[in-house]
C-alpha cells in the first residue's frame, strides 16, 4: 500500500511537471498570460506530490516496512530514529526523491514570492524550471525508483551506510548541499526566461541575483560542513583532499561566486550582460554534472554512491542542457548589447572582470583535473591519477589572486580614478599587509605562500573593515536628514553591500585557516604500551588502556589517552573505532581537543586484543577550527544582503512593474563587494 501510494505520487509529480512545462513555455513564448494560472497550479501539484511521496518514504523507514526495496536496503530496526529519517538521503534512490522535494519547494517559494511581479517572464521561468522537474520526476519514476517492492520480505535490514550514521553532521550536511545544488534551478529558469525574451532589465536581474545568492549560501555552508564531517569522522587528519565529489560541489560555487560579482558591473555600467547570463547557465549545468559524478558511481569516493543505471540518463540530460544553453547564448546573445565600456584599466569594473577570469580559470583547472582520469581511461584505456599536488599547484596561486582582488576591487572607483586619492587609499592597507607578514615571520612562520597569504589577508581585512563603515554612514545620514523615498534604494544597496563585506570577512577567515593548518601542521604516530608517553609540539599523550561500550546500533573500542597540554592542563580523550553489525570494517571517531589557536587531533588505528597496546595517529592543526567558525559569519552576511527593506517593498509595490508593466531599474545584491 505504501509503495503504491508513494509511486503514484511520483507519477502525479511527473504529470504536473510535464503539463506545467508545456503550458508555461508555450504561453510565455506567445506572450500570453492565459496559461499563467495553470502553470501555478502545476507548481502546486508538483510540490504536493513530491512532498507526499517523501513523507510516505519517511513513514516507511520509521515503521520498518521492509517490503519496500529501498527500506530493506538502508533500514534497520536497531537504527536510532534520527538516522532512520536520515536514511531518506543515504542512498541513491532516496537522495533523488529528496532532491525532488527540494525542487518542488524552491519552485513554490519562487512562485509565491513573485506572484504579483514580472508577469512577462514568470510563465517562461516556471515552465523552464518545471521542465527540469520533468527530468527528475522521470528519474524517480524510472531508473532511480525507490518504490520497488520485494516478493520475499526480509526480517531486518542492514541500516544506512556506517559512515552516514557515525556523526550528527550527516543530518545537516547533505540537505545543505542539496539546497545549494537544487536551488540553482531557479536562476537557471530566470536566465533562460530572460534570454528567450531577449532582454534582461534591472528589475528582472534583481530576482536573478537574489535567487542565486540563496543556493550559494546553502552550498557554502554544505561544503564547509562536509569538510568538517571528513575531519571529524574519517580519521585521516584532514578536511579537504580534492576528492572528485568534493570538487563537484566546488565547481558551481566558483561560477556562482563569479556571477554575483559580474552582476555588479552589469548593474552599474550596463556591461557583461552576456557573460553574466553564461555564468548563471554554467552554474546550473555544473550542478547537474556534479550530481552525475556523485550518483553515477563512476568515481571511487567515500562521498559517492555505488554503481547505478542512471549515468546514461544523466549524460543525455547534461548534453541537452549544454545544447540549450549554447543555442540560447548564440541566438539571443546579440540582443544583450552592452551600453557601457571600460574606460580605465585601474577601475573597479576592470578588477571585477579580472576576478571573474581568475574564478573561471580555477573552475577549468579543477574540472580538468577531475575529469581527465575518466577521459584518459575512456580514450586510451589507461587509468591515471590526478592527485592533490596538481590541484594545489594550479589552484593555490589562483586562490591568492582572488584574495588580493577582494581588497583591490572595493578600493578602486568606478570609471577613471583620481591617482592621488587612490595612492592615499592604498598606503595604510599595504602597510598593514607588510606588518602582518613581518610579524608572522618574526614569530617563526616560514614559507613563501603562507606568508604571502597572511600579508594579503591583512591588506584585504583593512580595506574590508574600512568599507563596512560606508553603509552605516548612509543609514545615519538618512535618519539624520530625513531623506525621502528617492534615496531609499541607495540605502538599500548600502545595506546589501554591508552584507557582502561581512561575507568577505568570512572568506578571509577560511583562507587564513586553510593556509595555517596546511603549512604548519605537526604530525606523529606510534604504538604505545600502557603508561608510555608520546610527545608532539608541547603536548604529552599517555596511553592508559582501552574502554569498550555498546550502543543500540553499534559497539566500540576506545583508547583512553591522558593529554597534558603545553600549559600543564591534564585531560582525558578517547579516540575510538566503531563496529556496525553488518559492516566488516570499523569506522573511526577521532578525539579532538579544540581551541581557537589549534586542534590536537588523535586517531586510533589499531589495538591489541588485551588492550595493552594501541597505535595512534596524532596531529596538531593551527587555526583549523576557524574554517567551521566562519559559517555564522557567512550566513549573517548573506542574510543581511537578502533581507528585504520594508520601505523599499512599499515603494516597489506602487511601481508599474509590480502590476506587470514595464520594469523599473532597481535592486542590487552586495554591490561594491568585489
Amino acid at each position: 500500500m505504501n509503495a503504491t501510494l508513494g509511486y503514484g505520487l511520483v507519477l502525479g509529480a511527473l504529470v504536473c511537471a510535464a503539463f506545467g512545462a508545456v503550458i508555461g513555455l508555450t504561453s510565455g513564448l506567445r506572450q500570453s498570460e492565459a496559461g499563467s494560472q495553470w502553470v501555478r497550479r502545476a507548481v502546486w501539484g508538483f510540490f504536493a506530490c513530491m512532498a507526499g511521496s517523501n513523507l510516505m518514504m519517511v513513514y516507511s523507514l520509521v515503521t520498518d516496512d521492509f517490503s519496500i526495496k529501498y527500506v530493506a536496503q538502508v533500514g534497520s530496526r536497531a537504527t536510532p530514529l534520527t538516522f532512520k529519517i536520515v536514511a531518506l538521503w543515504s542512498a541513491l534512490e532516496g537522495s533523488i526523491l529528496f532532491w525532488g522535494l527540494i525542487m518542488g519547494t524552491y519552485l513554490l517559494a519562487f512562485m509565491l514570492v513573485h506572484r504579483n511581479e514580472h508577469r512577462r517572464y514568470m510563465s517562461l521561468a516556471l515552465g523552464t524550471m518545471l521542465g527540469v522537474g520533468v527530468f527528475f520526476a522521470f528519474l524517480i519514476a524510472g531508473p532511480a525508483n525507490p518504490w520497488q517492492t520485494l516478493a520475499q520480505v526480509p526480517a531486518d535490514g542492514p541500516g544506512p551506510n556506517p559512515l552516514l550514521q557515525n556523526h550528527i553532521l550527516m543530518v545537516v550536511h547533505p540537505p545543505m548541499l542539496y539546497l545549494g545544488y537544487v536551488g540553482m534551478v531557479v536562476p537557471f529558469g530566470i536566465a533562460v526566461a530572460g534570454l528567450l525574451r531577449g532582454e534582461i532589465g534591472d528589475a528582472w536581474m534583481a530576482p536573478l541575483r537574489r535567487w542565486i545568492l540563496i543556493p550559494w549560501t546553502f552550498l557554502s555552508v554544505g561544503i564547509i560542513l562536509g569538510s568538517w564531517w571528513a575531519y571529524a569522522v574519517l580519521g585521516w587528519g584532514g578536511y579537504w583532499a580534492w576528492d572528485p565529489v568534493e570538487n563537484a560541489s566546488f565547481l558551481p560555487w566558483l561560477t556562482a561566486t563569479a556571477f554575483m560579482h559580474s552582476t555588479m558591473v552589469q548593474e552599474r555600467k550596463q556591461m557583461l550582460k552576456l557573460w553574466t547570463m553564461s555564468l548563471a547557465l554554467a552554474s546550473f549545468v555544473l550542478t547537474i554534472l556534479g550530481t552525475f559524478m556523485t550518483r553515477s558511481g563512476i568515481f571511487n569516493s567515500v562521498h559517492s554512491f555505488t554503481q547505478s543505471d542512471i549515468g546514461p540518463t544523466f549524460l543525455v540530460f547534461i548534453a541537452l542542457l549544454l545544447v540549450l544553453s549554447i543555442a540560447l547564448l548564440a541566438t539571443r546573445g546579440h540582443l544583450m548589447v552592452p551600453q557601457g565600456q571600460i574606460t580605465s584599466l585601474v577601475s573597479r569594473e576592470t578588477s571585477i572582470l579580472v576576478n571573474n577570469l581568475v574564478f573561471v580559470a580555477i573552475t577549468f583547472t579543477v574540472l580538468l583535473g577531475t575529469l581527465y582520469p575518466l577521459v584518459s581511461e575512456a580514450v586510451r584505456g589507461v587509468r591515471v591519477s590526478v592527485g592533490e599536488p596538481y590541484f594545489n599547484k594550479m589552484a593555490v596561486p589562483g586562490g591568492i589572486a582572488v584574495l588580493f582582488l577582494m581588497g583591490v576591487g572595493p578600493m578602486l572607483p568606478w570609471g577613471t580614478p583620481n591617482k592621488d586619492a587612490l595612492r592615499r587609499q592604498f598606503i595604510f592597507p599595504a602597510a598593514t599587509g607588510v606588518v602582518v607578514a613581518a610579524i608572522c615571520y618574526a614569530v617563526g612562520m616560514r614559507g613563501f605562500y603562507p606568508l604571502l597569504t597572511f600579508g594579503i589577508a591583512g591588506f584585504v581585512t583593512f580595506i574590508t573593515l574600512r568599507e563596512l563603515v560606508a553603509p552605516v554612514r548612509v543609514r545615519m545620514t538618512e535618519r539624520k536628514e530625513g531623506l525621502g523615498t528617492a534615496l531609499i534604494q541607495s540605502a538599500s544597496k548600502a545595506r546589501r553591500r554591508f552584507g557582502g563585506y561581512i561575507v568577505h570577512l568570512g572568506i578571509i577567515i577560511i583562507i587564513v585557516a586553510v593556509a595555517a593548518s596546511s603549512a604548519y601542521v605537526k604530525h606523529t604516530n606510534g604504538t604505545l604500551k600502557i603508561g608510555e608517553v608520546m610527545k608532539l609540539d608541547g603536548y604529552q599523550l599517555k596511553y592508559l588502556g582501552t574502554a569498550q561500550g555498546q550502543e543500540p546500533h553499534r559497539s566500540f573500542v576506545a583508547a583512553r589517552v591522558e593529554v597534558t597540554t603545553p600549559s600543564g592542563k591534564v585531560e582525558e580523550f578517547q579516540p575510538r573505532l566503531n563496529y556496525y553489525e553488518r559492516s566488516t570494517d570499523p569506522v573511526g571517531t577521532p578525539a579532538v581537543r579544540e581551541s581557537p589557536k589549534e586542534d590536537l587531533y588523535m586517531s586510533l588505528m589499531a589495538f591489541s586484543q588485551e588492550g595493552t597496546t594501541a597505535s595512534l595517529n596524532v596531529w596538531v592543526f593551527p587555526l583549523v577550527g576557524w574554517i567551521w567558525y566562519s559559517i555564522p559569519i557567512l550566513v549573517l552576511g548573506a542574510l543581511i544582503s537578502l533581507w528585504p527593506s520594508r520601505r523599499r517593498v512599499a515603494v516597489a509595490s506602487s511601481t508599474p512593474e509590480a502590476a506587470g508593466a514595464a520594469p523599473v531599474p532597481g535592486s542590487d545584491m552586495n554591490r561594491g563587494a568585489a
